[in-house]
């Protein structure tokens, strides 16, 4: 086995490979306006550090959101161009998830990521493995109640904690996480989510209003 994993659904931009075992190569950088130029790189140094060629890959993952609209689809288009090229499955593993298991908690917590507009991307968890409510996008005051008391992983919760008094770290989601979880779930027979963006809300870019059509009729 040998897992390329990548995430663009946060301003990290993060790629790894996983051999089935461990992590073998790693790379994230933290950019929310580059990922279109810096995820490829990225692969390449993993690739590189690994000592493989990518057609050694064996499957993809990629983180599927939620995320805002134009950074979480240069990682998913990738993925599945990746996924195409090389005749390999690709499994989408929800962004959330990925930072609750990096984060290790045996106990409730939440997930919470910037969704910007003052908002956050967020889920409840029993413990690093289970998810126990669906992804949601909301301001942080609305949710104060749903969350009181427990501790919160992700930079969501270090914007505002006011809500999340018991922020912590990791800000951003790992490749490398990523895929150490999918190895797990493949081990295990579990099954994953189709590659396809997670968004939960509109993108915010919109046609104007009144748009005038200036090609001939």
């Amino acid at each position: 086995m040998l897992l390329l994993a990548m995430d663009t659904a946060t301003p990290a931009v993060t790629a790894a490979l996983h051999d089935g075992t461990s992590v073998v190569a790693a790379s994230s950088r933290v950019d929310a306006r580059r990922h279109g130029e810096l995820l490829l790189p990225a692969v390449d140094r993993v690739l590189a550090e690994a000592g493989v060629k990518l057609d050694a890959v064996t499957g993809v993952v990629v983180g599927v959101g939620p995320g805002p609209y134009t950074g979480l689809r240069v990682g998913l288009v990738t993925a599945a161009t990746f996924a195409s090229a090389l005749g390999v499955p690709v499994h989408g593993v929800c962004t959330l998830d990925g930072l609750a298991y990096e984060a290790g908690l045996d106990e409730p917590f939440v997930v919470a990521t910037d969704a910007r507009r003052k908002e956050v991307y967020w889920a409840r968890y029993e413990n690093a493995r289970t998810r126990a409510t669906d992804a949601a996008v909301d301001r942080p005051a609305e949710i104060a109640e749903q969350v009181a008391g427990l501790p919160a992983v992700g930079a969501g919760g270090l914007l505002y904690p006011q809500t999340f008094p018991q922020a912590r770290g990791p800000e951003h989601v790992s490749a490398a996480a990523l895929a150490a979880l999918a190895a797990e779930k493949l081990e295990a027979g579990e099954e994953f989510l189709p590659p396809q963006p997670l968004y939960l809300r509109r993108p915010d870019a919109q046609v104007p209003k009144n748009y005038k059509v200036v090609t001939p009729k």
